[in-house]
């Protein structure tokens, strides 16, 4: 299972959505958002920090350490913010901020075809699914990089 929970930027102009795997990790482990407006002169910190696409997210890693042995073995001797984020512990709702709902939009344009061409359909959506993790790639966003 895993918890949604959105977090406003820091200059406030934008809002993340962030799932927590089996809820291993409370919200509070994210101690700030910044989108690419609020981030564009923050000084990374690699010890707190995860920098993906222009948007950083600022973990307390105190609360993370709190949270340690919830982790499988592995993770829990590694514990940094690639581990909370790549793992899924408190990462992106989708590829990247705002994913969720753009994904929904773009297959809302291929829904009609389900009714009319179940078989096109199928196709359909299997393509979109890999230009758009193609294109999201070549974005540079980490989870279109997973698997």
């Amino acid at each position: 299972m895993c918890t949604d929970h959105a977090m406003a930027c820091k200059c406030g102009n934008n809002v993340a959505n962030f799932n927590f795997r089996n809820d291993f990790m409370p919200p509070e482990v994210i101690e700030a958002l910044y989108c690419p407006i609020c981030s564009d002169e923050l000084k990374l910190d690699a010890e707190t920090m995860l920098n993906d696409n222009g948007w950083v997210i600022e973990f307390d890693m105190e609360v993370a350490g709190f949270y340690r042995n919830r982790l499988p073995a592995g993770d829990a001797e590694r514990l940094s913010p690639e581990i909370l984020f790549n793992e899924g512990y408190a990462t992106w709702r989708g590829i990247y901020p705002g994913d969720h709902i753009d994904s929904i939009k773009e297959r809302q344009e291929l829904t009609a075809l389900a009714k009319t061409d179940p078989r096109k359909y199928f196709e359909e959506v299997k393509n979109w699914a890999n230009c758009r993790m193609a294109r999201l790639k070549e974005k540079g966003w980490r989870k279109a990089h997973e698997g």
